[in-house]
């Protein structure tokens, strides 16, 4: 099939799985997609074991080899989804929080990946799993970081207060460059491609992060001058999308971190560009636009979040070792938020009940499991593949579903000290 051919069944997939979560299931749309791709797919497994003549469970497989979820994600839809997701997040309540969100977004990360791969090789000795240590820190670096595609779909409808919901997505908008990063040293170490070196990990993570960063700022200051000198709001939508576009891809050209850069990019012209260089009918336009384009791709995205458990390998050992390591995320990433902001609470406080809510609103995602799918065949990849998609749907399903509880249940009465927070 033609890419066309795939985006037409995805698209329209999404349509009548939405039409229906919306007229009689009644979920969240992000948890009703992933639930009901997830349940078509095993449908199709079941009904391929009981009928294995008709073919349907080879042919479902060879449409979803064919769509390469990685390079759809990480080479296509990410870039739009990111810069989308930041034109929405005010970029003051981020700066005033930078040495929280900094600290999360790198030694979170870091302190997150050592735990789960200490934890996952002790999961293993217990199942009976031979897996190599290096392998346990490889899903340790795939699995830390949280997916800004899910938290920033989630927190829409979750209504958390301004000041956590800026910690939180700006975490989730940063942490994702410095995990790629730890997750390709890592792996090349696993593949026996390389050795593990603090100072090349370093010299990546200024490439590719900081590097990220610096470009991002410059496309998002071309894109602002271009916008300011100009009032047609057809080609101010253009020039956001030829920013986009062009810059993720000449990100890649120059090996800087492309999400890093559409993140920078979209708080920019979010922030400084809708209130100093668009008119009010400009204004409108581009935000409709970009509001149109995050929620049909984070429809497709979620449907084949979903969907994609038809690839995943089903042994005991490793349903059991995925189930396992939700409770394996969870611990390690109370500890690396608690610590950094045990560490940062004595420059100032932070809002009362933002600890649980920044815990259980990491969200995994799509991102976790396009890194997953990259690793080389074989049983490691099968296992830490289950064990990504477990978690993954877990995060999304139960996670997405509860965290508007639980932010209001725990932030019931408490006042915002936007003043004195980190």
């Amino acid at each position: 099939m033609t890419p066309i051919d795939v985006a037409a069944i995805l698209v329209v997939l999404a349509a009548v799985f939405g039409y229906v979560n919306y007229r009689v299931i009644g979920l969240p749309h992000a948890m009703g997609l992933t639930i009901m791709g997830a349940v078509a797919s095993i449908a199709v497994v079941v009904v391929d074991a009981m009928a294995p003549n008709l073919g349907l469970g080879h042919a479902v497989r060879a449409f979803f080899v064919g769509i390469d979820f990685r390079t759809a994600l990480m080479d296509g839809m990410l870039a739009f989804l990111l810069f989308a997701g930041a034109l929405h997040v005010d970029l003051s309540l981020i700066l005033r929080r930078k040495w929280t969100i900094l600290s999360l977004a790198t030694v979170g990360v870091l302190i997150s990946t050592v735990l789960i791969g200490v934890g996952f090789k002790g999961l293993s000795l217990l199942l009976g799993l031979e897996v190599p240590l290096i392998w346990c820190l490889v899903f340790g670096a795939l699995i830390s970081p949280t997916d800004p595609v899910a938290v920033l779909g989630i927190l829409k409808s979750a209504k958390v207060p301004a000041s956590l919901e800026a910690k939180v997505a700006g975490e989730s908008l940063f942490n994702d460059g410095v995990g790629v990063v730890v997750f390709s040293i890592l792996l090349a170490a696993a593949a026996g491609a390389g050795d593990f070196s603090i100072v090349h990990a370093v010299e990546l993570f200024l490439l590719e992060a900081v590097g990220g960063a610096v470009f991002g700022l410059v496309l998002g200051w071309v894109g602002f001058r271009a916008m300011k000198g100009i009032d047609e709001h057809n080609l101010e939508v253009l020039i956001t999308l030829a920013m986009v576009m062009g810059g993720y891809a000449l990100a890649q050209a120059i090996h800087v971190s492309g999400p890093v850069a559409m993140a920078v990019a979209g708080l920019l012209i979010g922030n400084h560009g809708v209130s100093l260089a668009m008119s009010e009918r400009t204004r409108e336009h581009v935000l409709q636009f970009w509001s149109l384009v995050d929620e049909i791709l984070n429809s497709v995205l979620f449907l084949l979040i979903g969907l994609e458990v038809i690839a995943i390998a089903v042994q005991g050992a490793y349903l059991v070792a995925g189930i396992a390591s939700i409770v394996l995320v969870l611990v390690a990433r109370a500890i690396a938020v608690g610590l950094p902001m045990a560490a940062l609470s004595r420059l100032s406080p932070f809002t009362r009940g933002a600890y649980p809510v920044m815990v259980w609103g990491g969200l995994r995602g799509g991102i976790s499991i396009a890194l997953a799918l990259a690793l080389p065949e074989g049983p490691m990849k099968d296992l830490i593949l289950t064990a990504t998609y477990v978690v993954v749907v877990f995060s999304v399903v139960v996670q997405g579903a509860t965290v508007g509880k639980v932010a209001r249940r725990v932030l019931s009465g408490a006042v915002d000290a936007d003043n004195r927070e980190i």
